[in-house]
């Protein structure tokens, strides 16, 4: 089995890497993420010129690409770079309206020209209690949505929400409209930088989009592919910043990266990352198969990204010392990142009780 890029996802994710060297200095990604979008909006347009966002998605759907390793290679670059952007919620939610046929719509967000995200993990209350999910009512030929879904991607500069909800005939997924009538959106920063929401929705209009589970959770597992590579690519960048700091810090008039203690722990990171790695190529590589291994293998990636991730940030913050977890030093942002991302799409502890039990299954 084939597990390189292949020369086109390569050209491309080298260009995606020179854009973003051009257009992302790390002056600019702070402003950016701490700007009130969460995110450039001419680097999302240039990255829309360029043909980043049809990669995403089929020939048929006016895209490229549309694999699990084409997204894998565009959401490493992200990590790379840390950029901020709704490239999840577009992958989500694009995904959605491919199975749907939504060509014309799909070719708007590839476009850049809309701004598309995926209302799907549900909301909590004050108190932390996950809320009841969505629910859909069909009046006549239209559908009216009521309920709450929460972080929500960039939900304050989205122009379309695909928005997961229970019906009587069982889960399916619908279009909303930002602004349409009964939709309520509230905006917040993250700590790990770009925007969510919160989002409520009062009886608001909706579009049925595809019905069943099975489009929402090949979405899902694909979300899962392109996280879990974008993790493995920030735990690269801080395994490297690390060992060059090891070799430029000195004690005692040594570099101390020739201390045997530092070299071994070092090396554990660095082997384990390429664990990730493996964990990472597997599943996208049986992201084509059927549903029960797709997601075995996806949990797998997700617990492994989330182990390790955990692990190399740990130490590449010890390595450092305080200057680690200053805001000034990019580290401590790639560090918070690679924390965070293991709450995207369900934890390690989540995707090991769902390995678990499809591994018993199976």
């Amino acid at each position: 089995m084939d597990f390189s890029l292949g020369d086109d996802r390569r050209m491309m994710a080298d260009s995606l890497s020179r854009y973003f060297a051009d257009t992302l200095g790390w002056e600019a990604r702070q402003a950016a993420a701490e700007s009130e979008a969460g995110f450039s909006r001419d680097m999302w347009a240039g990255l829309a010129e360029l043909g980043v966002l049809g990669l995403l998605f089929g020939e048929e759907a006016g895209g490229y690409g549309g694999s699990a390793f084409d997204a894998g290679a565009v959401f490493a670059e992200v990590g790379k770079a840390l950029a901020t952007g709704p490239f999840l919620g577009t992958l989500l939610g694009g995904n959605i309206l491919e199975a749907a046929g939504e060509a014309d719509l799909l070719g708007e967000v590839i476009a850049g020209s809309k701004i598309l995200t995926f209302a799907d993990d549900p909301a909590m209350d004050s108190n932390g209690v996950v809320t009841d999910p969505v629910k859909a009512v069909k009046e006549g030929e239209a559908w009216r949505l009521s309920g709450a879904k929460g972080v929500v991607d960039y939900l304050g500069s989205a122009d379309l929400i695909v928005v997961t909800a229970e019906a009587d005939a069982g889960w399916a997924s619908f279009l909303v409209e930002a602004d349409a009538e009964g939709v309520e959106r509230r905006a917040y920063p993250l700590v790990d930088g770009g925007a969510a929401g919160e989002l409520t929705l009062e009886g608001a209009s909706a579009r049925l989009l595809v019905s069943g589970e099975d489009a929402i959770s090949k979405a899902r597992a694909l979300g899962l592919v392109a996280t879990v590579w974008e993790a493995v690519a920030v735990m690269e960048v801080l395994r490297d910043a690390t060992i060059e700091y090891l070799g430029t810090r000195k004690q005692f008039g040594v570099p101390i990266g020739a201390f045997q203690a530092l070299k071994h722990r070092m090396t554990s990171v660095a082997l384990e990352i390429e664990q990730a790695r493996s964990a990472a190529i597997n599943a996208a590589a049986y992201f084509a198969k059927d549903p029960a291994t797709r997601d075995r293998y996806g949990s797998a990636a997700k617990y492994t990204a989330g182990k390790v991730g955990a692990l190399t940030a740990e130490e590449a913050i010890q390595m450092h010392g305080g200057i680690g977890m200053s805001w000034e030093m990019p580290l401590s942002h790639f560090a918070k990142r690679l924390v965070m991302l293991d709450h995207v799409l369900g934890d390690e502890d989540a995707h090991m009780a769902r390995y678990l039990k499809l591994a018993s299954a199976a």
